[in-house]
């Protein structure tokens, strides 16, 4: 008889448990199951928490914390800052099927933050909010290049000086090592998660690339239809093409309190579409499920192997409300695909 997932959880769970055998502790674990996990699985899942440090914070206060306002401005590295923030506890689980691995996200976060670059309307001009969106990144050493792998490979300084009294350095995420490269799975709240998908991309010495080379998502923006304005997007001035429900702006008449996206997003294709992903957010914290195929036909993408006891090794990022100053996991972590039967199979030779 062939046990179900939950059976297999608790068997994996004993065997941990009863001394029988000891599981490395930088390793999330896929067990099998032969449909896509539901609710119920989810919670039966066995998970690993993943530590991620050095971010800011977004949360609503009349007073702004100016130690946290200075991450990233007023020091040469990465992920410091006046103050160091509080660590992230991210919860990740994971299962998969004979074709598809499915990995589920879940972190704090006091504020759902999705309008980026938002606009609104008060009757007579438009305005912009200035707002970034939560999201995150997850990096995958498939090639085993990198030993241990962690998020720092791809924390990298360029044009570091300094002139006088003033430093300058810009932080751009990229590998220092020419021929590398990592899988990168990158879930913005607004830009990918409104369609359902997380955009699969390549890192690399050159930097972050789509798998589909473009760019998908653009500034909702009429000066950037007309830069010979010499207007900026979001700028003063400026206003949005396309309102909240896809209607050309001008064309019709729209009250106050009509709101309108910062970004328009073009739906991906090709290898760029492979991560499917749905995110909620409830109760102060983010869950977000990615679903992908254990191997594509694209030799950027990282491969999921089941039985395979040293997986991939992944570095996690968290973004909360920002486009830079993210928390990143600093320990040494993997993804491991527990061989059907292997849990049946061990109890059976103990």
């Amino acid at each position: 008889m062939r046990l179900t997932g939950f059976s297999r959880l608790l068997l994996l769970i004993a065997l941990v448990l009863g001394g029988c055998r000891e599981l490395p502790a930088d390793r999330l674990y896929a067990l099998f199951l032969d449909e896509a996990p539901t609710a119920a699985d989810w919670e039966r899942a066995l998970p690993r928490q993943v530590t991620v440090k050095g971010g800011r914070q977004h949360v609503s206060r009349l007073i702004p914390n100016i130690d946290e306002d200075t991450v990233h401005a007023t020091t040469a590295s990465c992920h410091h800052g006046g103050k160091f923030p509080d660590p992230l506890a991210v919860d990740l689980r994971a299962f998969y099927t004979e074709s598809e691995l499915f990995l589920r996200l879940s972190w704090p976060d006091p504020t759902e933050d999705r309008d980026i670059r938002g606009w609104s309307f008060d009757g007579e001009r438009w305005f912009n909010g200035g707002n970034a969106e939560d999201g995150f990144g997850i990096a995958w050493d498939g090639g085993g290049r990198f030993a241990p792998f962690t998020c720092a490979v791809a924390c990298h300084i360029e044009d570091f000086g300094v002139h006088g009294d003033n430093f300058h350095a810009n932080n751009r995420m990229k590998l220092a090592a020419e021929e590398a490269a990592l899988d990168l799975w990158n879930w913005k709240a607004r830009r990918t998660g409104r369609f359902g998908f997380a955009d699969d991309r390549t890192l690399s010495a050159k930097g972050m690339e789509g798998d589909v080379p473009g760019e998908i998502f653009q500034e909702n923006s009429r000066a950037r239809l007309a830069p010979e304005r010499g207007l900026l997007p979001f700028a003063e001035g400026d206003a949005p093409i396309y309102d909240q429900d896809g209607q050309v702006v001008g064309e019709t008449f729209l009250p106050p309190g009509t709101t309108a996206p910062g970004f328009l997003t073009e739906h991906p294709a090709g290898s760029r579409a492979d991560v499917r992903a749905v995110g909620t957010w409830e109760d102060g914290r983010w869950t977000v499920i990615l679903r992908r195929s254990l191997e594509t036909d694209d030799p950027r993408d990282v491969r999921f192997v089941p039985g395979d006891k040293q997986g991939v090794a992944f570095g996690l990022a968290i973004m909360d409300n920002t486009l830079i100053e993210h928390y990143a996991s600093v320990l040494s972590e993997r993804l491991v695909l527990q061989a059907p039967g292997a849990a049946e199979r061990e109890d059976r030779e103990q």
